[in-house]
């Protein structure tokens, strides 16, 4: 979805949505986020990072270490593992007031270094372990700080968007979900979410991700 498409959201929701700009690879933009949030409200119960890159104009999932490259390694770290520390950065104290509150990254089964059995995607791959590594780190940290707040990774399955559009020939139409059909079931899980939960990866079923 677009801004454009945002915007029109924000038109028809009579005032119930707020579009407020946000980019991760921009700590500024982020900041900003953060304080325009803040002015309308002292606290935030769920909160989604649903940034993520997979590939670009310029560059795709390596297949071979032949096919690494710097500048892609760096533009998907940038996104992937930097963003969703530094939202966490700026809008932690929104989730520090003492009820349940959800922190929840969008985060990718091929992170799981356990699980990983076909090799390749070497910036996706590890970018998401690092992702997940931080979704622990920042756990820890809340913990400490909001004993009721949950820090989770979530896999959204392989879902119909740009992102997975150049491998959906390999997906069976049975396992390809739709937005609606994804977003419904990760809402699901959150909403199943306790402390317990903090600092895990999960997929879009409730089941957990081993690291």
């Amino acid at each position: 979805m677009g801004s454009e498409a945002l915007v029109e959201l924000e038109k028809a929701s009579r005032g119930r949505l707020a579009v407020v700009e946000l980019d991760v690879t921009d700590e500024a933009t982020i900041e900003r986020a953060a304080e325009r949030v803040g002015e309308e409200t002292r606290r935030l119960d769920l909160l989604i990072n649903v940034a993520g890159v997979l590939h670009g104009p310029s560059f795709g999932p390596e297949k071979k270490l032949a096919h690494v490259d710097p500048d892609a390694l760096r533009r998907v770290f940038e996104v992937n593992a930097f963003g969703p520390l530094l939202v966490a950065k700026h809008f932690h104290h929104l989730l520090r007031h003492g009820e349940r509150a959800v922190f929840a990254s969008l985060s990718a089964r091929v992170g799981s270094i356990s699980d990983n059995r076909l090799g390749g995607w070497y910036a996706y791959r590890a970018s998401k372990a690092a992702q997940n590594m931080i979704t622990k780190t920042v756990s820890i940290e809340l913990s400490r700080l909001a004993p009721q707040a949950i820090v989770v990774g979530l896999h959204p399955g392989t879902v119909d968007t740009d992102l997975s559009q150049p491998f959906q020939r390999n997906v069976p139409d049975d396992q390809l979900l739709t937005t609606q059909e994804s977003a419904a079931s990760l809402l699901s899980v959150i909403d199943g979410l306790t402390t317990a939960a903090t600092g895990r990866v999960f997929d879009f079923r409730g089941k957990e991700i081993p690291p």
